[in-house]
Protein backbone atom coordinates (compact mmCIF):
# COMPACT_ATOMS: atom_id res chain seq x y z
CA UNK A 1 0.00 0.00 0.00
CA UNK A 2 1.31 3.60 -1.03
CA UNK A 3 2.66 5.45 1.89
CA UNK A 4 0.35 8.48 1.16
CA UNK A 5 -2.69 6.52 1.68
CA UNK A 6 -1.60 6.00 5.63
CA UNK A 7 -2.00 9.47 6.15
CA UNK A 8 -4.50 10.73 8.54
CA UNK A 9 -6.59 13.54 6.24
CA UNK A 10 -7.46 15.79 9.43
CA UNK A 11 -4.28 15.89 10.82
CA UNK A 12 -2.32 16.65 7.04
CA UNK A 13 -5.54 19.30 6.27
CA UNK A 14 -4.43 20.78 9.87
CA UNK A 15 -1.09 21.12 9.35
CA UNK A 16 -1.56 23.08 6.06
CA UNK A 17 -3.53 25.39 7.87
CA UNK A 18 -2.79 28.69 7.38
CA UNK A 19 -5.50 30.34 9.73
CA UNK A 20 -6.70 30.18 13.29
CA UNK A 21 -10.78 30.09 14.05
CA UNK A 22 -12.68 32.15 15.38
CA UNK A 23 -12.61 30.14 18.59
CA UNK A 24 -9.25 29.62 18.75
CA UNK A 25 -8.24 33.58 18.25
CA UNK A 26 -10.67 34.60 21.12
CA UNK A 27 -8.86 31.98 23.34
CA UNK A 28 -5.87 34.22 22.10
CA UNK A 29 -6.83 36.97 23.26
CA UNK A 30 -8.81 35.85 26.74
CA UNK A 31 -4.90 34.86 27.44
CA UNK A 32 -3.86 38.22 26.39
CA UNK A 33 -5.85 39.72 28.65
CA UNK A 34 -5.73 37.74 31.24
CA UNK A 35 -2.02 37.97 31.69
CA UNK A 36 -2.12 42.01 30.82
CA UNK A 37 -5.29 43.30 31.42
CA UNK A 38 -4.52 46.94 30.23
CA UNK A 39 -1.59 47.43 28.54
CA UNK A 40 0.72 50.20 27.50
CA UNK A 41 2.54 51.35 25.20
CA UNK A 42 6.34 51.83 25.83
CA UNK A 43 6.64 55.72 24.03
CA UNK A 44 7.22 58.52 26.21
CA UNK A 45 4.84 61.52 25.87
CA UNK A 46 3.21 64.25 27.93
CA UNK A 47 0.45 65.40 25.91
CA UNK A 48 -0.83 64.52 22.12
CA UNK A 49 1.41 66.49 20.40
CA UNK A 50 4.17 65.17 22.13
CA UNK A 51 2.82 61.61 21.46
CA UNK A 52 2.60 62.20 17.64
CA UNK A 53 5.77 63.45 17.63
CA UNK A 54 7.50 60.29 19.38
CA UNK A 55 5.47 58.20 17.21
CA UNK A 56 7.13 60.11 14.31
CA UNK A 57 10.56 59.43 15.57
CA UNK A 58 9.71 55.58 16.01
CA UNK A 59 9.72 54.45 12.65
CA UNK A 60 12.99 52.73 11.85
CA UNK A 61 14.13 53.55 15.73
CA UNK A 62 13.22 51.97 18.82
CA UNK A 63 10.89 52.89 21.65
CA UNK A 64 14.02 53.08 23.89
CA UNK A 65 16.21 55.26 21.79
CA UNK A 66 13.51 57.56 21.04
CA UNK A 67 12.33 58.06 24.99
CA UNK A 68 15.90 58.92 25.30
CA UNK A 69 16.36 61.63 22.96
CA UNK A 70 12.60 63.37 23.60
CA UNK A 71 12.67 63.23 27.75
CA UNK A 72 14.75 66.19 26.84
CA UNK A 73 13.50 67.51 23.95
CA UNK A 74 9.69 67.37 25.33
CA UNK A 75 11.21 69.63 28.13
CA UNK A 76 11.74 72.63 26.33
CA UNK A 77 8.87 71.84 23.58
CA UNK A 78 5.39 69.66 24.36
CA UNK A 79 3.45 72.30 22.07
CA UNK A 80 3.60 72.87 18.26
CA UNK A 81 4.53 76.81 19.05
CA UNK A 82 7.42 75.95 21.29
CA UNK A 83 8.57 72.94 18.59
CA UNK A 84 8.69 75.59 15.92
CA UNK A 85 10.71 78.16 17.85
CA UNK A 86 13.77 75.27 18.23
CA UNK A 87 13.78 75.29 13.71
CA UNK A 88 14.99 72.27 12.31
CA UNK A 89 18.65 73.01 13.66
CA UNK A 90 17.22 72.93 17.34
CA UNK A 91 15.18 69.91 16.82
CA UNK A 92 18.14 68.09 15.14
CA UNK A 93 20.55 68.66 17.86
CA UNK A 94 18.03 66.87 20.71
CA UNK A 95 17.48 63.90 18.40
CA UNK A 96 21.01 63.26 16.86
CA UNK A 97 21.08 60.15 18.33
CA UNK A 98 17.97 58.41 16.26
CA UNK A 99 18.29 56.96 12.50
CA UNK A 100 17.48 59.71 10.07
CA UNK A 101 17.19 62.53 12.51
CA UNK A 102 17.51 65.28 10.19
CA UNK A 103 14.46 64.29 8.09
CA UNK A 104 12.58 63.68 11.15
CA UNK A 105 13.70 67.44 12.57
CA UNK A 106 11.77 68.46 9.09
CA UNK A 107 8.91 66.57 9.61
CA UNK A 108 8.59 67.69 13.21
CA UNK A 109 8.93 71.29 12.15
CA UNK A 110 6.85 70.80 9.46
CA UNK A 111 3.63 69.32 10.80
CA UNK A 112 4.19 72.13 13.90
CA UNK A 113 3.33 74.46 11.41
CA UNK A 114 0.36 72.88 9.97
CA UNK A 115 -1.03 71.95 13.04
CA UNK A 116 -0.57 75.61 13.89
CA UNK A 117 -2.03 76.65 10.34
CA UNK A 118 -4.57 74.19 9.91
CA UNK A 119 -5.85 73.02 13.17
CA UNK A 120 -5.22 76.49 15.99
CA UNK A 121 -2.36 74.13 17.04
CA UNK A 122 -4.46 71.34 17.91
CA UNK A 123 -3.80 67.63 16.97
CA UNK A 124 -6.36 65.96 15.15
CA UNK A 125 -8.81 63.11 16.15
CA UNK A 126 -9.35 61.66 12.56
CA UNK A 127 -7.05 59.53 10.08
CA UNK A 128 -7.45 61.09 7.40
CA UNK A 129 -6.86 64.63 8.44
CA UNK A 130 -3.46 63.24 10.68
CA UNK A 131 -2.21 61.27 7.64
CA UNK A 132 -2.07 64.52 5.94
CA UNK A 133 0.78 65.90 7.65
CA UNK A 134 4.90 65.45 7.27
CA UNK A 135 5.86 62.11 8.27
CA UNK A 136 2.71 60.84 9.25
CA UNK A 137 1.52 57.25 7.61
CA UNK A 138 -1.65 55.74 8.13
CA UNK A 139 0.47 53.08 10.91
CA UNK A 140 1.62 56.42 12.97
CA UNK A 141 -2.29 57.84 12.68
CA UNK A 142 -3.70 54.23 14.31
CA UNK A 143 -1.14 54.73 16.81
CA UNK A 144 -2.39 58.04 18.17
CA UNK A 145 -5.84 57.18 17.40
CA UNK A 146 -5.63 54.40 19.74
CA UNK A 147 -3.51 55.42 23.05
CA UNK A 148 -4.68 58.92 23.10
CA UNK A 149 -8.12 59.00 21.76
CA UNK A 150 -8.98 56.23 22.51
CA UNK A 151 -10.32 54.38 19.33
CA UNK A 152 -9.95 50.76 18.02
CA UNK A 153 -7.41 51.21 15.15
CA UNK A 154 -4.64 48.28 14.74
CA UNK A 155 -1.27 49.90 13.56
CA UNK A 156 0.49 47.54 11.85
CA UNK A 157 4.24 47.67 12.06
CA UNK A 158 6.85 44.98 11.93
CA UNK A 159 5.88 42.66 15.12
CA UNK A 160 2.30 42.84 14.54
CA UNK A 161 2.91 41.98 10.55
CA UNK A 162 4.84 39.03 11.74
CA UNK A 163 2.87 37.80 14.36
CA UNK A 164 -0.38 37.78 12.32
CA UNK A 165 1.46 35.62 9.76
CA UNK A 166 3.49 33.34 12.09
CA UNK A 167 0.74 32.53 14.54
CA UNK A 168 -2.03 32.25 11.86
CA UNK A 169 -4.49 35.13 13.61
CA UNK A 170 -4.12 37.37 10.22
CA UNK A 171 -1.87 36.10 7.20
CA UNK A 172 -1.66 38.74 4.94
CA UNK A 173 1.02 39.67 1.99
CA UNK A 174 0.69 43.36 3.22
CA UNK A 175 0.73 45.64 6.04
CA UNK A 176 -2.97 46.84 5.11
CA UNK A 177 -3.97 43.26 4.58
CA UNK A 178 -2.96 42.27 7.81
CA UNK A 179 -4.74 45.57 9.49
CA UNK A 180 -7.87 44.89 7.84
CA UNK A 181 -7.77 41.13 8.51
CA UNK A 182 -6.72 41.80 12.43
CA UNK A 183 -9.93 44.11 12.49
CA UNK A 184 -12.41 41.52 11.18
CA UNK A 185 -10.69 38.93 12.79
CA UNK A 186 -10.21 40.23 16.76
CA UNK A 187 -13.25 40.17 19.08
CA UNK A 188 -14.47 43.33 19.82
CA UNK A 189 -14.19 43.71 23.17
CA UNK A 190 -10.41 43.06 22.46
CA UNK A 191 -10.24 45.87 19.66
CA UNK A 192 -9.09 48.55 21.91
CA UNK A 193 -5.74 46.48 23.56
CA UNK A 194 -5.28 44.60 20.56
CA UNK A 195 -2.42 46.64 19.27
CA UNK A 196 -0.57 46.71 22.42
CA UNK A 197 -1.24 43.09 23.31
CA UNK A 198 0.50 41.99 19.93
CA UNK A 199 3.34 44.24 19.69
CA UNK A 200 4.83 43.74 23.36
CA UNK A 201 4.29 40.09 22.09
CA UNK A 202 6.14 40.07 18.75
CA UNK A 203 8.83 42.81 20.80
CA UNK A 204 9.42 40.22 23.96
CA UNK A 205 8.58 36.62 22.92
CA UNK A 206 7.43 36.34 19.17
CA UNK A 207 10.66 37.44 17.67
CA UNK A 208 12.05 37.93 14.73
CA UNK A 209 14.96 35.76 14.82
CA UNK A 210 13.58 33.07 17.29
CA UNK A 211 10.35 33.00 18.89
CA UNK A 212 10.81 32.35 22.39
CA UNK A 213 8.13 29.28 21.88
CA UNK A 214 8.69 27.75 25.17
CA UNK A 215 7.62 30.62 27.15
CA UNK A 216 4.54 31.53 25.28
CA UNK A 217 0.91 31.85 26.22
CA UNK A 218 -0.48 30.81 23.03
CA UNK A 219 1.86 28.10 21.83
CA UNK A 220 -0.58 25.52 21.59
CA UNK A 221 -2.64 27.30 19.68
CA UNK A 222 -0.35 29.61 17.00
CA UNK A 223 0.28 27.36 13.50
CA UNK A 224 3.94 28.58 13.68
CA UNK A 225 5.89 25.05 12.80
CA UNK A 226 8.48 23.83 13.91
CA UNK A 227 7.80 24.91 17.50
CA UNK A 228 11.71 26.59 19.24
CA UNK A 229 12.65 24.43 21.85
CA UNK A 230 13.89 25.84 25.15
CA UNK A 231 17.84 26.99 24.99
CA UNK A 232 20.14 24.78 26.71
CA UNK A 233 21.99 25.76 30.20
CA UNK A 234 26.52 26.25 29.99
CA UNK A 235 25.81 23.36 32.56
CA UNK A 236 23.57 20.93 30.10
CA UNK A 237 19.74 20.18 30.58
CA UNK A 238 17.06 22.71 29.26
CA UNK A 239 16.67 26.21 30.88
CA UNK A 240 13.81 27.02 33.08
CA UNK A 241 10.57 28.34 32.54
CA UNK A 242 10.28 31.91 33.38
Amino acid sequence: MPASTNRNPAKAAASRRKKLTPDEIEEVFRRFHAANPEPKGELEYVNVFTLLVAVVLSAQATDTGVNKATRALFKVADTPQKMLKLGVEGVSQYIKTIGLYNAKARNVIALSELLIKNHNGEVPSTREELQALPGVGRKTANVVLNIFFGQPTIAVDTHLFRVGNRTGLAPGKDVLTVELALEKAVPEWALLHAHHWLILHGRYVCKARTPECWRCLIEDICLFKPKTPPPAQKGGGLAPPR
